[in-house]
């Protein structure tokens, strides 16, 4: 009886082992490290700006240096009318390399031709799009100072730069707008007041359509004229 009873025990012993070794291990729990590992690895770096942004204390600073590294003095305004080819010049090197790179940050892009005179001026660069707002806000808000006596005048043609609409005594201009001469004979009563930074060399007759269209009051434009891009060119 004694015996049979080791017997069992013994058997019974073998069953839990078997029974033990055929169970799913439990899971790990990770460690506060491997955790700490596991969210750095997915959580994406911060997107670095490629410029600072801008202000009336550091604009010029970093303008000058721009334009020493982006010599480009040609690009082309595409609009719902037609091209419209410029010539920046180089005398004007901070208001050319502000256009330069507006233009690289394809600030321009579906803004507007948002002032008309026929017989007088088209002025763009604006719009109410809130996004446009926005790529202005990541851009940075500063003025530039007035660079008026090159010789240029306001033939027609020319491109130009509006002032603030702040109150502005010194006339700082507006970066991120410009206007171009259509007036027959010139526009010569806005010499030494406006900075004159380049001319249409090709597609005067996309100026002057655009400058036919019917406008409101306020020479804002009845239908929206926008300029689907500006690139620069050869």
């Amino acid at each position: 009886m004694k015996k049979i009873s080791l017997i069992f025990l013994f058997a019974l012993l073998l069953v839990n082992c078997e029974n033990n070794k055929n169970k799913p291990s439990a899971p790990k729990n990770k460690t506060k490290t491997e955790k700490k590992k596991e969210v750095t690895k997915n959580t994406p770096e911060a997107p670095q700006r490629e410029f600072p942004l801008l202000n009336d204390e550091n604009a010029m600073e970093f303008f000058l240096q721009y334009e020493k590294e982006n010599k480009e003095n040609k690009v082309r305004i595409t609009t719902d009318f037609g091209d419209i080819d410029i010539l920046l010049f180089n005398e004007t090197k901070f208001h050319r390399a502000n256009f330069i790179f507006l233009t690289k940050q394809q600030y321009f892009d579906n803004t507007q031709f948002y002032r008309i005179v026929n017989n007088f001026i088209i002025q763009g660069g604006s719009t109410d799009d809130r996004a446009i707002m926005r790529k202005r806000n990541d851009i940075g808000k500063y003025l530039l100072p007035p660079d008026t006596k090159r010789g240029f005048k306001h033939d027609r043609g020319v491109i130009s730069m509006p002032s603030s609409e702040i109150d502005n005594p010194y006339k700082l201009a507006s970066p991120y707008e410009f206007f171009i001469v259509q007036q027959q004979g010139g526009a010569h009563h806005l010499d030494g007041d406006y900075t004159i930074f380049g001319k249409v060399i090709k597609g005067m007759e996309v100026v002057d359509e655009i400058a036919k269209q019917k406008t409101d009051d306020s020479e804002w434009p009845l239908h929206n004229i926008y300029i689907q891009k500006i690139r620069l060119i050869d």
